[in-house]
């Protein structure tokens, strides 16, 4: 498994900051790259990146290009900051589809999750960046 990774995250999800603020704690190895796909010049720098895509479903790239999806790029994520092993069951292959599933109904509605869980539906201000 490679050790750089660019994960391309939504900085407007309360929720996902709260894991993105994490990661930037653990990536003392600075093995983790974190771009917020909702940056002004986010297009400009990542012309490869489609953001509505990426606001679909968490991407990640590898620094040889290879990019990975979903839960796959949460895993890379984690990896790249050591703590891998903390979701490697994730890719088990009876609940890798079941984690699959999950997080394609999680990324479809994480905002009204945040709202509940965090009562803020979207981040502003208040939310941290990393």
């Amino acid at each position: 498994m490679q050790d750089h990774v660019r994960l391309f995250y939504d900085g407007q999800c309360p929720l996902c900051c709260m894991e993105i603020e994490h990661l930037r704690k653990l990536n003392t190895a600075g093995n983790l790259e974190l771009q917020d796909i909702n940056a002004q010049d986010f297009s400009e720098r990542f012309p490869h990146i489609d953001p509505q895509a990426a606001n679909a479903m968490l991407h990640a790239e590898y620094a040889d290009g290879t990019m990975v999806y979903g839960v796959d790029a949460t895993c890379a994520a984690w990896h790249a900051v050591g703590k891998g092993h903390w979701f490697a069951f994730l890719r088990w292959p009876l609940i890798k589809p079941v984690a699959d599933f999950f997080y394609r109904i999680f990324a479809r509605h994480r905002h009204r999750i945040s709202a509940w869980v965090t009562r803020q539906p979207r981040c502003d201000d208040r939310c941290p960046r990393p």
